[in-house]
């Protein structure tokens, strides 16, 4: 049998990127999958990519009304909201100095309250169901530590890390487990923006950042969305009933704890 079979999951920035591979591996394993993303249009089209067990939902994780309006197309979708996947975010970066009020205040509107209140009303909509759930919060290795020129993002992932430890110790009692996945530096689009501002901030040239974290990860090389996708799976299946509350780090051994 399939691990995830006929469970309903909305996943958060699914569009592209993370959030495409989970909601991939999550249908290969029986799952129906909302690709919720602020562009409906990329989102319809990944959906028409992924087949028959995937459909569109327009999102904007910073709008109280379209995380409820998201998750209310889920149930009239499908009936029902077994799992979510908090995985949209932005990053940014600068010296301490140099951090805008604006860019301060749109990674925590997305990475940390958009994390919670969507979180809120999954969390809402499954106990009104009464059958628990489960709630994946994408965390980061940068919410282990800080980074000196990535204090606001470093901020938002130790936010969210902690916000799961609260959620999930609140949650269990209906039977909502609340957990995260840590990664590490993961390679793709994403990280070609990053590459860029440190090449920006560190006076680099692009793709020498991005060469040297990949050599640095004790595995040998950045990872790939393709390795985070066990962690996602078990996360949201049955084999992780009992584990509540925790940060799963995924990043090649870049974070021992």
């Amino acid at each position: 049998m399939k691990r995830l079979e006929g469970k309903s999951t909305l996943i958060t920035g699914s569009a592209r990127g993370i959030g495409r591979a989970f909601a991939q591996a999550y249908i290969h394993e029986g799952a129906t999958v909302a690709i919720a993303d602020i562009n409906l249009q990329q989102a319809q089209a990944t959906a028409a990519e992924l087949g028959p067990n995937a459909y569109a939902v327009e999102m904007d994780v910073t709008d109280q009304t379209s995380i409820d309006s998201a998750i209310a197309d889920v149930v009239a979708k499908v009936g029902k909201l077994d799992i979510l996947i908090n995985n949209a975010a932005l990053f940014d970066l600068a010296p301490i100095t140099e951090i805008s009020r604006d860019s301060y205040e749109r990674l925590f509107s997305i990475n940390v309250a958009g994390t919670l209140f969507t979180l809120q009303a999954a969390a809402r909509q499954m106990i009104s169901q009464g059958h628990g759930g489960k709630i994946i919060n994408m965390a980061s290795q940068a919410g282990r530590r800080g980074e000196a020129l990535v204090a606001v993002y470093c901020a938002t992932k130790a936010a969210v890390i902690s916000l799961t430890q609260s959620a999930g110790l609140n949650l269990i009692k209906h039977g909502i487990n609340v957990n995260a996945i840590a990664p590490g530096v993961v390679d793709g689009e994403h990280w070609d923006g990053v590459d860029a501002l440190f090449a920006k901030h560190e006076n680099r040239p692009l793709g020498e950042k991005k060469k040297l974290v990949g050599e640095e990860v004790p595995f040998g090389r950045m990872a790939t969305a393709a390795d985070l996708v066990g962690m996602a799976i078990f996360l949201a299946s049955a084999e992780s009933d009992y584990i509540v509350a925790q940060t799963y780090n995924v990043d090649g051994g870049n974070w021992l704890s």
